[in-house]
């Protein structure tokens, strides 16, 4: 599984890193990024509820 963050659409709101700081983080610009790749197998079902409650649909992931 891995992650993907879109940098145009990212508003910072920082909810994937609350939900998943296994995998997201924010850079310098505040925009989140991906830290893991591929997702560990241990935090699929995280990252894939900061997927789904992203605000502006910028996560996407990919099986």
């Amino acid at each position: 599984m891995k992650a993907k963050v879109d940098r145009e659409t990212c508003i910072g709101c920082e909810l994937c890193v609350t939900i998943c700081p296994e995998v997201f983080e924010m850079d310098e610009e505040q925009i989140a990024i991906v830290i893991a790749t591929p997702v560990p197998s241990d935090v699929e079902d995280e990252a894939r509820e900061a997927e789904e409650n992203c605000p502006t649909g910028a996560i996407s992931i990919e099986e």
